[in-house]
C-alpha cells in the first residue's frame, strides 16, 4: 500500500524583482514524482534551496501544488520546528497540553502520555516552572518529546535531530527508530547523512527543485557527495573536483575523533583537546600529498575551520595500503553545535582532488569554555608593567 504519492508535482512562486519591474516566475519544485510505501522511511537530501522544504510544505498542505497531484493515505503529523507554539509564561506542564492540542492530540491522549513525554524530555524537575526560564536545550527537548509521541500514520521529520546535546540526539534517533519499527511511514528531510543512512529505507536527492536521484541510501549519498565535491572543492581556486570515472589512487574510508586517552568519541567540548583521524586506503603511491579536514556547519553552508598537512610537517607521501593521518588540537576552537565533517586527499600543485569525503561524519561540540564569537581561540595573558615615558621621572 502507498501512503505518499507525488505525481509530476510542481510549485511556482511569482516574485517581484523590484518596485518598477514586473513579476518573475520561480519554480521551487519542478516535475517531482515519487512514492512512499506503508511503513517505509524515505529520506530527502540536498543543498539549501534544493526544494526539500517546499515539498514538506506541500505535504503539510501549507501550500498547494501549481501542477501535479499529491495523494496521502492516513493521518499525517509533522516533527518540525520543535517547541513552536510554546507560551513563555506557562509552565512546562501547561505547554505540554497546549502544544499537544495544537499538534492535534486529544486531552485524554495527552494525559495518558504525559509521564512518558516528561521522562523523555528530562525536565521533570522543572515541569511546573514557566518555560521562559528554561535553557534552550530544555526548551527544544520538551518540544521534541511532545511531537515524538504523536499518533500518526505518516510522520514528516525536518532537521529535528539537531536539538539538544549529543546524548539527547541519540535518544531522538532511537525514538524515530522505534516509530519505524512500529510501522509509521516517515518522510525524513535532513543534512545529517549519518542519520539518513541509518534510518531510511530509500533516499531521494533534490537539486534545483528536481529529484535527480532515488534509491538505496548509500548510493544516493555517494551521488550527493559528488555534487557537494563539485560545489565545495571547485570553489577553491587551485583545486578541481575528483573525476568519478577514474579509480582513485587513494580513497578516504572514514573520519574518526578521539580523546586524549585514545578512545573513539562522538563529541567534545569547546576548548577541550581533540584528535581527528582520516583513515584511507592507497592503491598507488601518492607523492607530495595533502590531506585536509574541514569542519562545516551541519547543513554544509559554512566552513568553520580546517586542518591540513600542508601547513607543517614537510612533504607527505602516501604508500599503498591502509593507514591514517592524525590531527591533534590541544584546544578545539569550535563553539557548541553539530558539525558536518569533510576531508580531501590531493597533491600539491595539482588541480585535481584525488578523493573527497563529506557528510557521513558528525562532530558534536558541547559547551566548555564560555566565550563569545564564532570560535574559541587558545590564549594566555599577563600584566605588562607601565614604563615611564621618555623625560618622565620614574616613581620612587
Amino acid at each position: 500500500m502507498i501512503d505518499i504519492a507525488f505525481d509530476r508535482v510542481s510549485k511556482r512562486y511569482r516574485i517581484r524583482q523590484s518596485q518598477h519591474a514586473g513579476m518573475k516566475d520561480f519554480w521551487a519544485v519542478r516535475e517531482v514524482s515519487f512514492e512512499v510505501g506503508r511503513g517505509e522511511t524515505f529520506g530527502l537530501i540536498g543543498h539549501n534551496g534544493a526544494g526539500k522544504s517546499t515539498l514538506l510544505k506541500l505535504l503539510s498542505r501549507i501550500t498547494s501544488p501549481t501542477q501535479g497531484e499529491i495523494r496521502l493515505n492516513g493521518k499525517i503529523a509533522a516533527l518540525i520546528e520543535v517547541g513552536s507554539g510554546f507560551h513563555p509564561e506557562l509552565s512546562g506542564r501547561d505547554n505540554i497540553y497546549l502544544s499537544g492540542s495544537i499538534l492535534g492530540m486529544k486531552r485524554r491522549e495527552i494525559a495518558a502520555k504525559f509521564d512518558k513525554i516528561v521522562d523523555f524530555s528530562g525536565v521533570s524537575e522543572f515541569i511546573d516552572t514557566p518555560v521562559k526560564w528554561y535553557s534552550s536545550g530544555m526548551y527544544v527537548r520538551l518540544g521534541f518529546a511532545i511531537a515524538a509521541h504523536l499518533d500518526a500514520d505518516i510522520l514528516l521529520v525536518d532537521e529535528v535531530l539537531a536539538v539538544g546535546d549529543a546524548q539527547f540526539q541519540v535518544q531522538c534517533q532511537e525514538r524515530l527508530a522505534e516509530l519505524r519499527r512500529n510501522g509509521t511511514t516517515m518522510l525524513f528531510i535532513s543534512h545529517d547523512l549519518v542519520s539518513i543512512e541509518k534510518l531510511c529505507d530509500r533516499v531521494g536527492l533534490m537539486q534545483r527543485g528536481q529529484l535527480i536521484a532515488s534509491g538505496a541510501p548509500h548510493e544516493v549519498i555517494e551521488d550527493y557527495e559528488r555534487v557537494t565535491a563539485t560545489s565545495h572543492v571547485a570553489a577553491m581556486a587551485d583545486v578541481s573536483p575528483p573525476t568519478p570515472e577514474a579509480a582513485p589512487a587513494a580513497e578516504i574510508e572514514t573520519i574518526t575523533f578521539h580523546g586524549v586517552e585514545g578512545g573513539e568519541i562522538l563529541g567534545t567540548r569547546t576548548g577541550a583537546p581533540l584528535i581527528a583521524r582520516v583513515h584511507y586506503n592507497v592503491t598507488a603511491p601518492v607523492t607530495d600529498a595533502i590531506v585536509e579536514v574541514f569542519y562545516y556547519s551541519r547543513d554544509g553552508s559554512v566552513l568553520h575551520c580546517q586542518h591540513s598537512t600542508a601547513l607543517a610537517g614537510g612533504q607527505l607521501t602516501l604508500v599503498p595500503g591502509r593507514g591514517a593521518i592524525e590531527f591533534s588540537s590541544p584546544e578545539i576552537g569550535l563553539q557548541p553545535g553539530t558539525y558536518s565533517i569533510g576531508a580531501t586527499i590531493r597533491q600539491h600543485n595539482s588541480p585535481a582532488t584525488i578523493d573527497w569525503h563529506y557528510g557521513r561524519t558528525l562532530l558534536y561540540v558541547e559547551p566548555g569554555k564560555s566565550v563569545r564569537g564564532y570560535f574559541f581561540t587558545p590564549h594566555d595573558w599577563r600584566v605588562v608593567e607601565k614604563h615611564a615615558h621618555a623625560g618622565e621621572r620614574p616613581h620612587a
